[in-house]
């Protein structure tokens, strides 16, 4: 019996032994598998290297300037690394850029201000927790003050067309009072109120100059990164076909001078639904249309073959 004790105890202490022997061993290093492998790291991420020439609307940016320098350099590897968001934006600018550009061209607005809408909303109808709307975030009161519609029943904030055309006024009116588009790009987001306020304060006259808040400091660098990375894909190592971008697809459009009782009945007539309805529609923002004053609304309509039957 004392024989069979010992060889377990002998055999306990040989195990305990090994088992310390091993658990003190040092890890396998990650940097090899199975027969001393080395492990491949294919993802590397790159600095990039800024411009040496960066213009909004035609207005040189001061990049000599080390603090200009470095907030470009911020706005250049947020947009670029964030690239679910880019592919996105390039997606979304394929199918809403010709509807804006056109329309800045017709009021002698630099087609660069498309860039600012992108950077506003990313070409979607956004909601801004001060009440702004649409993809050129427009407040109620600039939008009702330039003519827009804008109730429970219609806001035509949403009208794309519409929203392109205030916004042009807005800036060529803040152009007019501040004498660079640099300026009137800030003014866009930060008010004009409040951007002449800064500009008497701290006695200066150009953007680059001016202490800001955040949102404002940041706002053209912003625009001027879009710019950049969307007119030049392949260099920020964005790589995609036609086919992946979104299409604009064609409407008609049908007017309307009464109030309709029920959408969904009237998209029935034009051969669609009521998604599809408000999807080229948002303006219209209830089932109906109240239309008491006989206003004459455009109302566009797919044309057909684009979407099937519902």
């Amino acid at each position: 019996m004392n024989f069979i004790k010992n060889t377990l105890a002998v055999i306990g202490l040989v195990c305990v032994s090994a088992f310390f022997i091993y658990a003190t061993q040092k890890a396998p290093s990650d940097q090899g598998i199975g027969n001393d492998k080395p492990m491949v790291n294919d993802y590397n991420v790159y600095a990039l290297t800024v411009p040496d020439h960066l213009d909004f609307a035609g207005e040189e940016m001061p990049l000599e300037n080390p603090d200009i320098l470095e907030r470009m350099d911020r706005e250049l590897l947020v947009n670029t690394y964030w690239q679910s968001n880019g592919l996105l934006m390039f997606k979304r600018s394929e199918k809403y850029f010709p509807v804006i550009e056109p329309i800045l061209k017709k009021h002698g607005v630099p087609d660069d201000f498309k860039y600012l809408a992108v950077i506003e909303s990313g070409l979607t109808n956004a909601v801004s927790p001060a009440g702004a709307r649409g993809v050129w975030q427009i407040m109620k009161t600039t939008g009702r003050e330039n003519g827009l519609e804008i109730n429970n029943n219609v806001d035509e904030r949403y009208n794309l067309e519409m929203a392109t055309e205030v916004a042009c006024k807005y800036l060529l009116k803040a152009k007019e009072r501040f004498g660079s588009w640099t300026l009137a790009a800030a003014a866009y987001n930060a008010g004009n109120a409040g951007v002449a306020k800064r500009l008497k304060n701290q006695n200066v006259s150009d953007y680059y100059d001016l202490l800001l808040g955040e949102e404002t400091g940041r706002y053209v660098f912003r625009i001027v990164a879009l710019k950049e990375i969307l007119s030049n894909p392949s260099k920020y190592g964005f790589n995609f076909q036609d086919k992946h971008l979104y299409k604009q697809i064609p409407t008609y459009k049908v007017e309307v001078d009464t109030a309709v009782t029920d959408f969904a009945r009237f998209a029935e007539g034009f051969g669609i639904n009521y998604k599809i309805l408000k999807i080229h529609n948002p303006w219209l923002r209830e089932k109906h249309l109240n239309n008491k004053s006989r206003k004459l609304y455009q109302i566009a309509i797919p044309k057909e073959g684009y979407y099937s039957k519902p």
